[in-house]
């Protein structure tokens, strides 16, 4: 579990006002990240502060404007207008390298078309899934901020909603009537911390990413194989690797991801089922809350912010989270240890720098890259990155010894797919019977046509027999 759970800290060097990459505090010592708000102050110790600062006559229109945007809405756990226009203003910033983000031009739209078309052509012979990817396009860290919300939206509203209800049904029902208004007002200022948050984490992550897959999920539209030129530019600028190369063998693992989310249809809904299974078991310690709660001044925002710090709302961790975390964080392994055999398979032979790029990224993921950083800031989620290493040997091994299609094949059901402790036994999986599950399909279609056929030759008077009936008639 995250340090920060549902995203109550802040990104680590997130720019914010003129502060260049300072890093803000986390966890107890900020919970609900009231320091990013508009105004320059920190907000340490009263929430207020770091909204309106000292005052300065030039931020303080802008201050409440805000804060009447806060108190005001009115929609579901996040405020997501508020999380798109953060996190647009957070990449308009740009990166603590001093990078702004800037349009895609002609020649960077046309160098990475070829270069998923080029993907696409080596991945024939990788895998037995055709190609996924009907369109590439090449975004701006702005582009990609939009096309990617409506993915943030989906995995952490499920999140939000059971937090904001686990900590509103531990009040009793007669405060729930008493508290109305002032319940009203802290579903929006939570709704637009969360909002704020969000925007914040998904506009630094844009600074980060090279595609529209690297957090494991397809966060971008079906069909789009994306890259961000500006992004892959950084991300090669000290690997003493052409740039070509580089941006090849990233849009081999963009290629793949395509393919596998595209013929998997199954997939995506397991992966985001498995993020509302978690939220579903989220559990706030009642008796702590209640205590905290009767003893709370709603006209004393100092104390409400001493309440927050001292972990009022932190959540139990349940069997229910434990459960559906393992099976996300299995399913994730899986999928960027499959990526991660099938490109090595097509880029081995032909990219002199495929495995200095391949480490690159396993590196990038195991020493906290943005999926786990994202994760643990949005929705409490740690991803556990020594599990790709696992599952890349597993798929390995699977290719070399059922072949190319036989290892594919076990994407065709869930209940085929290698489990948490297969990872940890990769050669025994390998080695294991399995089951068929296209012969016991076959099995059953033969029996349900065998039992049609009974049930028509049983009541004598089906289509067939009237067809024949009318045929005799004339020659009768």
């Amino acid at each position: 579990m995250s340090d920060t759970p549902f995203g109550f800290g802040l990104p680590p060097e997130e720019p914010d006002d003129g502060d260049e990459g300072k890093k803000k505090p986390q966890g107890g010592a900020d919970p609900f990240g009231f320091g990013g708000l508009p105004g320059g102050g920190q907000g340490g110790d009263n929430p207020f502060a770091a909204m309106f600062g000292n005052f300065n006559p030039a931020d303080l229109g802008a201050a409440f404007q805000q804060l009447g945007q806060m108190l005001s809405y009115e929609g579901g756990p996040v405020n997501w207008d508020m999380a798109q226009q953060i996190a647009r203003q957070t990449v308009a910033q740009g990166t603590s390298d001093g990078t702004k983000d800037a349009s895609v031009g002609p020649a960077e739209r046309t160098a990475v078309e070829e270069a998923v078309r080029l993907a696409d052509l080596w991945l024939d012979g990788a895998t037995s899934l055709p190609s996924g990817a009907g369109t590439a396009v090449a975004w701006s860290r702005a582009e990609w901020v939009e096309a990617t919300l409506p993915a943030w939206r989906q995995l952490v509203d499920p999140v939000a909603e059971r937090v904001g209800t686990a900590m509103g049904d531990v009040l009793p029902q007669e405060m729930q009537a008493m508290a109305g208004p002032l319940i009203g007002m802290m579903r929006s200022m939570g709704g637009a911390m969360f909002g704020q948050q969000i925007g914040h984490a998904v506009g630094a992550l844009a600074g980060e990413v090279v595609g529209s897959t690297d957090v494991g999920l397809p966060l971008g539209p079906p069909g789009k194989a994306a890259l961000l030129p500006l992004n892959v530019a950084a991300f090669g600028r000290d690997l003493s690797v052409p740039q070509d190369e580089v941006r090849l063998y990233l849009a081999l693992r963009e290629a793949a991801h395509q393919r596998l989310f595209a013929h998997v249809p199954w997939l995506r809904s397991h992966l985001f089922g498995a993020v509302e299974g978690y939220a579903r078991g989220i559990k706030v310690d009642t008796s702590r809350l209640e205590d905290a709660v009767s003893q709370l001044d709603p006209s004393n925002p100092e104390q409400l912010q001493e309440a927050l710090q001292q972990g009022m709302f932190q959540p139990e961790d349940t069997p229910e989270q434990k459960a559906a975390l393992a099976r996300l964080e299995t399913a994730l392994a899986l999928v960027e240890g499959w990526v991660d055999a099938v490109v090595h398979a097509a880029a081995g032979s032909r990219l002199t720098s495929a495995d200095a790029l391949r480490e690159t990224l396993r590196r990038r993921r195991a020493s906290g890259g943005p999926a786990e950083q994202t994760f643990a800031t949005l929705i409490g989620l740690e991803l556990r990155p020594r599990r790709l290493r696992d599952a890349s040997r597993l798929w390995a091994l699977l290719g070399d010894a059922r072949g190319v299609e036989g290892r594919d094949a076990l994407w065709e059901h869930p209940d085929m797919l290698p489990t948490a402790s297969d990872l940890d036994d990769p050669d025994g999986f390998v080695h294991r019977e399995h089951l068929d599950f296209s012969e016991l399909d076959k099995m059953l279609g033969e029996a349900a046509g065998g039992a049609s056929r009974e049930r028509r030759d049983e009541d004598g008077n089906g289509e067939d027999g009237g067809d024949g009936d009318r045929k005799d008639g004339p020659a009768a």
